[in-house]
């Protein structure tokens, strides 16, 4: 027999590591075998899957449970190295099938019983020959034999076969796994023992294949047939089934004597029955009796129980009850006659904190309803309410007070605010460190007296506002003294150009500077006592500063800033209370907050106003400033601060927009002069203006100035034509000159500013007519004989032919002879006459060499359709060439 996988030692070692790397502990390879090909779920996928090695594995139990069979598939991964793939427990296994259409005889099927109910097609393995085949399939019989006690169907195969098979090559087998192994004492033993299962399972498969052979020829020997007459045989078979039916007909027929005799035993069983159940219920009639004494019994040794435990629950609630109605004598004194300074605020924290408690539990959710009514509830209800109303009132009393004191205390003290030659950071660190000491009280005074809280809040709100006014007022009356800016403002549009480029030049950054440290030092403390009074004053709104924004007012000492501390509301138990972000009490803090900051925007107005004065365009880069600042403030709460940014806003566009509108009434004044010649002034002082501007923009300012420039541009060229409009013999001029100035100055602005850049086209296009329109007024005026013949014969050719039109008065040939006399007889005197009074009408040298071009092209073109009709019209008729008239031209 040639040497199969199933003898190499190497393989049984590598899946025995494949199988214990897989975590099964206490399995033991009994048999590995290298498989040819396989099919299992890639038969659906048509595809064949990889050479496999199948194992037979055996686990042994020491618990006294019965051992376990597993056939398991190993495949081989990326290193070579086994791993599991696949695991069928054999006690599973029932069916052992061997593929009929493969010739070979290597391929076969497991059934496993567990798979039938799954859409996962049963396990197919061809092996590399039928000796690996039958190895295999006998080693899986005989593990089902010796641990499981059961063999399972083989189909496909002829067992005795297999058997004999077997028998020849046990022997060699065992000899070979004993040679390889090299362990002569163990393995003989097991040789010993697969020979005996071995030597079993051949005597059961060809028992079990001997005994059906001689049944069938005993019973073919009792009817006295052979192998071959099996039609007479069945017949046989059928006659005798027959016959037997018949005599069981007989034998029921023959046994009437003994029906009667059972059913006269049943009646005497039937009488005995009835007599049984009389005395059965005679018995349950008594039981119910006995019964019904020892529920009443149980039932009156329930009730004196329970009346037991409820005396006893009822001493341990009047207890409870009792203890809820006293009252404490150190917390009595606290409340009504207490001081309130802060070594003794601790105190008054827990006799609120005791006084809230007791209130609440004597109301229905922490109390009985049955005990609501009783009187000395009531009468306890009563005496801590006068205890609540004596403590609130003593309390406001004092916070208002303590209020006044402190921010009068403040005011009187000049160093807090800015002085002369310094300007001083407001610092309410302080402040708020004294008022954060009665944070807990505000918290309790509120949960005891909500209305209490409106008086307090406007007292706070009264007593700070007198102090931020104060600081805003000598905070902005300083910054304006310390700023230096020139002192006459700029003239833009009007005067003369030395006196407006002298006010376009100076430096006014300085005053942006202002307006921004202004904004810089007050918006965040602002919003800071806007969040600080939220929270002081027990608002449940939103947090005013979003979760991670940095507090542009922190001290720089560092972590240990004092405005860091929790101020959250909190209920008796310590725990904070999450505000509600549908908070009705949005609207009424924000009232507050304007009652709180209200008169600080007039110090905002008078920084605006006086940074006007010095240079109106700074209210581009403040209006940049402002807007950005606006964009950062993003808390509901906050509303005041917003609103006093869009105030600023608001105010910077109506200052910016009146110096709009009065460079506007510059421009307009423009138009009341007698005459205007040239370019008017204000075309390139606009272009000054426009760069500076420009300079300006900060932020969201665009919009701002591409209104202004709409407004301006529009008032210029409404002006301009307005002008052009009072003189008509050189509304053409002045139209062309202004246009090529306005376009000239701001060519390098409208290549990046898309609204000059509307009006630069705007300016062209005016431009081109104005220049069109003088070119041809010029050109009929020195040749108007010429061209006013061509009009009307262009006009009649709409009526008649045009063989008709040399014989209509004024057109003939003689008419057109005098007409081509008198204009081109000294053309080169014409076209110089029209040479100079061109260059005699404009005021600007750089654009008499365009027009002159645009005048010659003109005079070419129009003198072209000329000839074009005298050739139509006259025929062959003499005229000047248009190359002719080219040449003459292209000499000027």
């Amino acid at each position: 027999m040639a040497k199969s996988s199933a003898d190499d030692a190497e393989l049984r070692r590598a899946c025995a590591a494949a199988v214990a790397a897989s975590g099964a502990r206490g399995e033991e390879v009994t048999f590995s075998i290298r498989v040819a090909k396989g099919r299992g779920i890639f038969e659906k996928l048509g595809r064949l899957a990889k050479p496999r090695v199948l194992a037979l594995t055996t686990k042994h139990s020491s618990k006294g449970e019965p051992n376990k069979a597993f056939l398991r598939v190993l495949k081989y991964s990326s290193g070579a190295v086994l791993e599991p793939a696949k695991l069928y427990k054999l006690k599973h296994l029932t069916k052992v099938e061997v593929i009929s259409s493969d010739p070979s005889g290597c391929t076969f099927v497991l059934g496993f019983d567990n798979l039938r109910s799954q859409t996962v097609a049963p396990p197919q393995w061809t092996m590399r020959n039928i000796d690996d085949r039958n190895r295999l399939l006998f080693c899986i019989l005989n593990m089902c034999k010796e641990i499981l006690s059961y063999l399972p169907k083989v189909v496909g195969i002829d067992i005795v076969e297999l058997a004999l098979w077997a028998k020849e090559n046990a022997l060699t087998l065992d000899n070979q796994v004993s040679n390889q192994d090299g362990q002569e004492a163990s393995v003989v033993t097991q040789t010993e023992r697969k020979v005996t299962v071995t030597v079993t399972v051949e005597n059961d498969l060809v028992s079990q294949a001997k005994d059906e052979e001689e049944d069938m020829e005993a019973l073919l020997d009792t009817y006295v047939m052979g192998i071959g007459e099996a039609d007479a045989f069945s017949e046989r078979l059928k006659q005798e089934l027959v016959a037997l039916e018949a005599a069981n007909v007989y034998e029921l027929l023959e046994s009437e004597p003994l029906v009667e005799e059972v059913l006269q035993g049943l009646d005497s069983a039937s009488a005995a029955v009835d007599d049984m159940d009389e005395w059965l219920r005679i018995f349950n009639l008594k039981l119910r009796h006995m019964r019904e004494d020892i529920s009443s019994i149980e039932s009156r040794n329930n009730g004196l129980e329970m009346q037991s435990v409820n005396n006893k629950g009822l001493v341990e609630e009047l207890e409870k009850l009792l203890e809820r109605l006293r009252i404490p004598q150190e917390f009595a004194a606290s409340l009504t006659g207490g001081s309130f300074e802060e070594s003794r605020m601790l105190k008054n924290v827990e006799a609120c904190e005791w006084l809230t408690g007791a209130i609440r539990s004597l109301e229905v959710p922490n109390l009985d309803p049955s005990y609501v009514n009783m009187r000395a509830v009531r009468e306890k209800r009563a005496e801590l309410e006068k205890l609540k109303i004596t403590f609130v009132r003593r309390a406001s009393e004092f916070l208002r007070n303590y209020f006044s004191s402190l921010v009068d205390f403040m005011i009187s003290d000049k160093s807090y605010f800015s002085q002369r030659g310094q300007l001083k950071r407001p610092d309410h660190a302080d402040l708020r460190y004294k008022c954060r000491t009665y944070a807990r009280l505000l918290q309790h005074l509120k949960s005891l007296d909500k209305s209490c809280l409106g008086p307090l809040r406007k007292a706070y709100c009264v007593s700070l506002n007198l102090l931020l006014r104060r600081e805003a007022r000598e905070f902005a009356n300083e910054l304006r003294a310390s700023t230096k800016a020139p002192k006459n403002p700029a003239v833009w549009l009007e005067g003369s150009n030395s006196g407006g480029q002298n006010g376009s030049s100076a430096d006014t950054s300085t005053v942006s500077d202002a307006y921004s440290k202004m904004l810089t030092i007050f918006i965040p403390l602002l919003v800071d006592e806007s969040s600080f009074f939220a929270h002081f004053m027990c608002f449940e709104v939103p947090a005013l500063v979003p979760a991670g924004a940095p507090n542009v007012n922190k001290n720089r000492s560092g972590a240990n800033d004092p405005d860091d501390d929790d101020l959250n509301l909190m209920d008796p138990d310590g725990n904070d209370i999450k505000p509600d972000n549908t908070s009705v009490e949005l609207g009424t803090l924000n009232d507050a907050l304007q009652e709180l900051l209200d008169g600080i925007q007039e110090d905002f107005y008078a920084v605006v106003d006086w940074a006007y004065k010095i240079d109106p365009l700074r209210c581009i880069s403040m209006h940049g400033i402002t807007e950005r600042y606006l964009s950062g403030q993003k808390a509901d709460a906050a509303g005041f601060v917003r609103k006093l940014l869009d105030d600023l806003e608001s105010r910077i566009s109506v200052q910016f927009g009146r110096f709009i509108d009065e460079a506007c009434h510059q421009i307009e004044r423009n138009e009341r002069n007698v005459r205007q010649t040239g370019i008017l002034a204000y075309i390139p002082r606009f272009a000054v203006l426009a760069s500076r501007m420009e300079q300006y923009i900060q932020g969201q300012s665009r919009d701002l100035i591409d209104k202004a420039y709409t407004k301006l541009v529009s008032t210029m060229f409404t002006t301009l034509e307005k002008i052009a409009q009072g003189d008509p013999k050189t509304a053409d001029i002045v139209l062309i000159e202004n246009y090529a100035a306005f376009q000239n100055s701001l060519y390098d602005l409208a290549n990046v500013v898309p609204t000059l850049a509307k009006f630069y086209h705007q300016a062209s296009e005016s431009y081109e007519q104005a220049c069109t329109h003088h070119i041809s007024s010029l050109i009929y005026l020195q040749f108007e004989r010429l061209f006013q013949f061509s009009r009307k014969v262009d006009e009649l050719t709409y009526t008649i032919s045009a063989e008709e039109i040399p014989f209509q008065l004024g057109l003939s040939k003689t008419d057109l002879r005098r007409v081509l006399k008198s204009s081109l007889s000294g053309i080169d005197k014409s076209i110089g006459a029209m040479y100079r009074r061109l260059q005699k009408t404009l005021t600007s040298d750089e654009l008499f060499p365009s027009l002159w071009d645009k005048c010659k092209k003109e005079f070419l073109d129009k003198y072209e359709s000329f000839v074009q009709m005298v050739t139509r019209i006259y025929g062959n008729e003499p005229i000047m060439p248009v190359a002719e008239m080219r040449d003459v031209l292209a000499t000027f």
